[in-house]
Formats: C-alpha cells, sequence, structure tokens
C-alpha cells in the first residue's frame, strides 16, 4: 500500500519507550497552517501539562482514525517547540515535525505525558484527576465508601464516580460531589479521601 505522506518527512521521530507514570492527555486533531504546527484536542478543559511540558510521547491513533496510519510504529519522543491558544484549542510545533505534509501525517496521534513533568498544583486543594484515580473514600464515620474509578464534569462542579460492592455482592457505583462541602480531606500520600456522605444516600 503506498503511503499518503512521504516518510522523509518524519525521519526525526525516535522511538522511546513510554514512561510507567505516562497520562493520555489528548490527540492531534489536524494540521494547522503550513509550517507543521497541529491542532489538539485536549482531554482537560485546563491543558497546563500540555502548555507546560516540553516532551511529549505518542501512540499511534486507535480504532476509527488507525485506518491506513503508517507514520511510526509503537512509541516514540518528540520535543515541543511552541504552544499556545488559539480559537477554543491549542496550536503546538513539534521540533520533529517540519512541515504541513509532516503534520497531517500525525492525525489522530494520542499524546501522552509523564505524570512527572506535570507543572505542580496551584494550591493545597487542587488535583489532578489522575491522582484521584483508584483511592478509597471513607465517610466521617469510617465506613467505606468506595474507589474512585472515574470523575465527571457536570458544570460548576467535578463529581467522584466510585465503585463498590453492594450488600448483596454486586458492583455499583455511587456518585459524591467534588465540593468542599462533601470532601473534608484528599490525603494523596495515604491514597485516601474522607468525605461528609452516607451509604444511604
Amino acid at each position: 500500500m503506498p503511503l499518503l505522506y512521504p516518510m522523509a518527512a518524519l525521519t526525526g521521530l525516535v522511538p522511546a519507550p513510554l514512561p510507567a507514570d505516562a497520562v493520555e492527555l489528548g490527540r492531534i486533531q489536524e494540521a494547522w497552517g503550513i509550517k507543521g504546527w497541529v491542532r489538539l484536542h485536549c482531554h482537560s478543559a485546563k491543558p497546563e501539562a500540555l502548555l507546560q511540558a516540553w516532551r511529549w510521547y505518542l501512540l499511534p491513533p486507535e480504532v476509527p482514525y488507525a485506518k491506513g496510519f503508517d507514520a511510526f510504529e509503537g512509541s516514540v519522543v518528540v520535543r515541543v517547540h511552541s504552544i499556545k491558544p488559539h480559537a477554543d484549542g491549542l496550536v503546538a510545533q513539534l521540533a520533529e515535525v517540519p512541515d504541513r505534509n509532516a503534520a497531517e501525517a500525525l492525525k489522530g496521534v494520542r499524546i501522552f505525558v509523564a505524570r512527572a513533568d506535570f507543572p505542580a498544583a496551584a494550591s493545597s486543594d487542587e488535583f489532578y484527576w489522575v491522582d484521584l484515580i483508584g483511592l478509597e473514600v471513607f465517610n466521617r464515620q469510617g465506613e467505606p465508601m468506595g474507589v474512585v474509578r472515574d470523575l465527571l464534569t457536570t458544570g460548576p462542579h467535578s463529581v467522584l464516580c466510585l465503585e463498590y460492592l453492594s450488600a448483596e455482592g454486586k458492583v455499583a457505583e455511587r456518585m459524591i460531589p467534588f465540593v468542599s462541602a462533601y470532601v473534608d480531606a484528599v490525603d494523596l500520600a495515604a491514597r485516601r479521601i474522607t468525605v461528609d456522605w452516607q451509604s444511604d444516600y
């Protein structure tokens, strides 16, 4: 099958194993302009980690974007030359992507950043979602509420989505607003969240 884009345009990509703490933060949507810039789709409304990390790890796109993709295999590392807000998203220029052909070849590619490269949280009561996943949640009485499996954004605030075993031994879901009115403490070291919540809410 002939290549849609010349591989010579992407010879600067360096294979690199994905770090154990890598977090998927977005994907490349499309080429932007003629100088190798790309438009990004960010998974978070607050993309500080993408804006400040100088090193990204790229993985090939998943279905349905993967059909015909042959720019690279496995994971590669790229250096962020420049990144800036544009319209309602971000655009970036990668050192290893010299022109529009190369940028177009990366459509759908997934972007990962090592958790160690994230900027520090702005305050002691702000947390990255990835750090909350897997934490055990207990109420003030010490009763287990479940384990954080996901977070949802509902507009004014986020919601903890917990998974727990019901009295019948079945996996069930509980949702608790992630706001100070209900969340007493988050202890990342102990991997524990304390909430003002009851099991029959």
